[in-house]
């Protein structure tokens, strides 16, 4: 029986161990692909979270800067009203000032009340004529019954003067009265003020604290993520080392098969052999060819 030539064992031995190789490599590249398609999964909730605390912290933070906004508006408010009450000061200090000056411009019997004299008079007449008194009490009476009938005729006759005194005189009144409301007023509008901008001071440190902490969760969130990408990208690279490798195997089996494959044909081509060769001579010498380069071996 001829003997055959068949592909050798050592070829065969590394033929089977890499295809042993590829399947655990393909086994460990699925469990690393499932791990990164987990941490992805991971990066991707902690990237929404961020997200979600990004935009909760837009509240707190938009309140605080309203909040300190208008807290600057009050203290401008308030220095204005500072400047205002000054001058609301100033000038209820000099209608003051303007009513006594114009006072003591007037006569003693221009600023007398004629009603009030006739009164006087009269509890002056009726006290002469109802009681006993001693000469020099009646003598004093009656000389008080004269220098009031004489503050009278002096007013009478000064009427028109004491008239336009006594309007000044009001007027000057309504003035101070005037100018005390309206120094009290801007006073209860500056406590409100001040009240209000002491409520917008407290209420910043705990918008300003809500937002602190939502940043302090997106700090962490993002360390997190930033781990996690360190892990992902270590998997990335072992990733593809494995795929390196498994392509390295994949080209040496393509490549001894097409090695077999050329091996093959030229064994089985048929050749014209030499002139006068003798054909078991031509058949020893292929065989021999073969066995050197180990890819055959006879059974």
């Amino acid at each position: 029986m001829p003997s055959r030539a068949v592909l050798s064992e050592q070829w065969q031995r590394e033929d089977r161990e890499e295809r042993d190789r590829l399947r655990q490599l393909e086994g460990h590249l699925n469990s690393l692909l499932d791990r990164r398609h987990d941490l992805i999964g991971q990066v991707r909730a902690l990237s929404s979270k961020q997200q979600e605390l990004y935009n909760r912290r837009q509240t707190p933070q938009a309140e605080a800067e309203q909040l300190h906004q208008e807290y600057g508006q009050l203290g401008r408010r308030l220095t204005e009203l500072r400047k205002a009450i000054e001058g609301g000061r100033q000038k209820l200090e000099e209608a003051v000032v303007r009513r006594r000056e114009l006072v003591l411009t007037f006569d003693r019997g221009e600023r007398l009340n004629p009603d009030q004299l006739r009164r006087e008079m009269a509890e002056l007449e009726l006290r002469q004529q109802t009681r006993a008194l001693p000469i020099e009490e009646e003598n004093a009476l009656i000389a008080e019954l004269r220098q009031k009938a004489k503050d009278l005729k002096q007013f009478e006759a000064r009427k028109e003067i004491a008239a336009e005194h006594e309007r000044q005189r009001r007027e000057a009144d309504g003035t101070i009265v005037a100018a005390r409301a309206e120094v009290e007023r801007i006073a209860e509008e500056m406590e409100a003020a001040r009240s209000e901008r002491d409520k917008r001071r407290a209420g910043i440190p705990a918008k300003l604290e809500a937002a602190g902490a939502i940043v302090a969760e997106m700090r962490a969130a993002g360390k997190a993520r930033a781990e996690l990408m360190t892990q992902v990208d270590a998997l990335g690279r072992e990733i593809a080392e494995v795929e390196r490798e498994g392509r390295e195997l994949l080209a040496r089996s393509r490549k001894r098969r097409e090695d077999a494959r050329q091996i093959l044909q030229e064994y089985s081509r048929p050749r014209s052999p030499p002139r006068n060769a003798d054909p078991a001579a031509v058949a020893e010498s292929h065989l021999e060819e073969l066995m050197k380069r180990g890819k055959v071996t006879l059974r």
